[in-house]
């Protein structure tokens, strides 16, 4: 069958204005995209080696250039550092404290205005997207802050003879694998992160954005996610797990779910270590205005505030350390811990919520464990900074608490640390208001060996003033109706054993049952002085101070404490005397009768 084509005259017209165009663009599409991509080429290789001042190479195998869909395709990308140039600025002391190496297989350029490029020398990209790119960088503290440097010029203005702009709508990383290498320390600290997302919006380089502040690397937002992200200490002793972590750089804030700190098997932990043994679960932490790029050049935390919300930490002493009267355990105060964090650290206001406190103890006479806890604990902490300057303008962290002792009175307490004392200066006052006293007895049993029978706290209210020589202050405790029993360990049946006599003694002639005694009576105080040994920890000195003002309050006064002890002794004097009698007594007629019996 013949073809009559082009016989009518409105198929030449179609022909001459539709089909002749499009033909003629598909031979320039062919023609242009081998023309362009060694320009394309060229022109990122000079702008990374021009906006780095030669720091980075950037080298790719091919270049697609695709003018119809507007879209470039590169394919194995290399950005990587001149080591050369590298330790010459760091002889310069003009080193950044980062080195960031990158590598891709794919990446994608979509909505490419080319002609924008030639033609305006401006180039913008609508879309980059990079899947699974690998991300190496190296962290070497070269300075703590901006380098004087020899060329003033912002990144626009090295680029402005090439590009009059840059703009990238939206650039995706997706599926990341992230290497860190931390030089700063003794030794080389190895991070390795996966199901790492990074998202990055509206990435603008011209003459108005290039002293613009409120952008990141000339962003306006960067977003990272990191999902399931598991790790260990280089001891091997505690494991760490994070669920879920978002960094937006446009709202300055970072979230963070499921964070789980989880230490060795018990056996495993107190074998090689000597350190007390803890761990820590938080469902949601936040810090809010998180300078983010100043932690990422200078691993400076600056911050207005961290919320932390639900949890449980949870603390229990080693049983196998080894006691050294000789060290000082003042770096257990919190005012000379934070000090040792090797971080320039300055957060305004650290609040806490709905946080749950355990501390446990093995106590050897008992051969039983005791734990206190302080539940749905919430307040907050202020000024927490190792910042000098910070420091200058007010040296004192306060604290601000209220929790609920083992699950049942609540406690008010408040602190205020000196954070340049050289004797670690601090205060603590407090209230506890009504609770049954047979509530402390999962803790009194097993590191005191002491059960209250019966009991109420009405109310326990403390004010010390405290520093690494000694803790004074005032302590009151008002209850009712006390009543002990005191215990011994038989070890042999693996439990305590009721100590009858000593329990009614105590409860007749030692412990007053009331405080006040009467309705009408003045209640008893106790003005507390207790100098702290050099080897005894923070939280032990607290509740050792503690411990001297509740004893006079229940009539156990040094006077008192003297003449029980007396007492004691004369008991068990007496008791050995009549126990040597019986015996030798014992011994007279086992004689008598083996005389009687040598007569027969």
């Amino acid at each position: 069958m013949e073809l009559k084509f082009l016989k009518h005259k409105w198929q030449k017209t179609v022909f001459k204005f539709v089909l002749i165009p499009i033909v003629i663009i598909l031979l320039l599409a062919v023609v242009v995209n081998r023309y362009w991509s060694p320009i394309l080429a060229n022109k990122v290789r000079d702008v990374v080696l021009t906006s780095s001042d030669s720091l980075y190479k950037v080298d790719f195998s091919d270049a697609e250039l695709h003018i119809l869909q507007g879209k470039i395709v590169l394919y194995n990308i290399s950005l990587i550092p001149d080591t050369s140039v590298y330790n010459q600025k760091k002889k310069q002391h003009l080193a950044p404290n980062n080195l960031v190496e990158l590598h891709v297989k794919r990446l994608i350029l979509q909505h490419v205005h080319p002609f924008g490029l030639y033609f305006r020398h401006k180039l913008n990209i609508g879309q980059v997207v990079l899947n699974e790119p690998e991300v190496k960088i190296s962290y070497q503290l070269n300075h703590t802050k901006d380098t004087v440097v020899k060329d003033h010029r912002t990144a626009w203005q090295k680029i402005s003879k090439s590009l009059r702009s840059i703009h990238i709508g939206n650039i995706y990383l997706n599926d990341v694998k992230f290497k860190y290498e931390d030089y700063s320390g003794n030794k080389v600290a190895i991070s390795e992160l996966k199901e790492m997302n990074l998202n990055a919006s509206d990435l603008l380089i011209d003459s108005a954005t290039q002293t613009d502040r409120s952008r990141l690397l000339y962003c306006k937002d960067i977003v990272t996610e990191l999902n399931n992200y598991t790790g260990k200490t280089p001891s091997g002793l505690y494991s760490y797990k994070i669920k879920h972590l978002k960094l937006s750089t446009l709202t300055s804030q970072l979230n963070v779910e499921g964070l789980q700190i989880a230490p060795a098997k018990t056996g495993v932990f107190f074998n090689k270590s000597q350190s007390d043994r803890f761990g820590l679960n938080i469902d949601s932490l936040q810090l809010n205005n998180f300078d983010f790029l100043s932690y990422h050049k200078y691993r400076r935390v600056t911050a207005s505030n961290l919320l932390l919300n639900n949890g449980t930490i949870r603390v229990f002493t080693n049983p196998n350390k080894i006691k050294k009267p000789d060290v000082d355990k003042v770096i257990t105060f919190p005012n000379m811990m934070i000090h040792k964090i090797n971080m320039d650290l300055h957060i305004d206001t650290l609040r806490v919520k709905h946080i749950n406190v355990e501390y446990s103890e093995f106590n050897r006479k008992s051969q039983k464990t005791g734990t206190v806890t302080f539940n749905n604990t919430s307040g907050h902490f202020y000024n927490i900074t190792t910042n000098d300057a910070a420091i200058a303008k007010n040296n004192i962290t306060a604290v601000q608490l209220t929790t609920w002792f083992m699950n049942r009175g609540r406690l008010d307490v408040q602190f205020n640390f000196n954070l340049t004392d050289k004797n670690a200066a601090f205060t603590y006052k407090g209230t506890l208001g009504p609770m049954d006293m047979q509530v402390i007895n999962t803790a009194a049993m097993p590191l005191a060996m002491v059960k209250a029978t019966s009991g109420t706290v009405k109310q326990l209210n403390f004010d010390i003033k405290a520093n690494s020589k000694v803790f004074k202050g005032t302590v009151g405790f008002l209850y009712n109706d006390l009543k002990v029993n005191i215990f011994q360990a038989d070890t042999a049946n693996d439990r305590l054993k009721k100590k009858s006599i000593m329990s009614i003694f105590a409860n007749l002639f030692v412990i007053k049952h009331n405080n006040p005694d009467n309705a009408n009576e003045p209640a008893r105080t106790a003005n507390v002085i207790y100098p702290r040994p050099k080897d005894s920890p923070f939280f032990k000195t607290m509740w050792k101070t503690l411990l001297e003002g509740i004893k006079p309050c229940v009539g156990l006064d040094a006077k008192k404490q003297k003449e029980t002890r007396e007492r004691i002794e004369e008991h068990q004097k007496n008791k050995h005397d009549r126990l040597e009698k019986k015996a030798e007594r014992k011994k007279k007629k086992a004689e008598n009768q083996r005389k009687k019996d040598q007569k027969k």
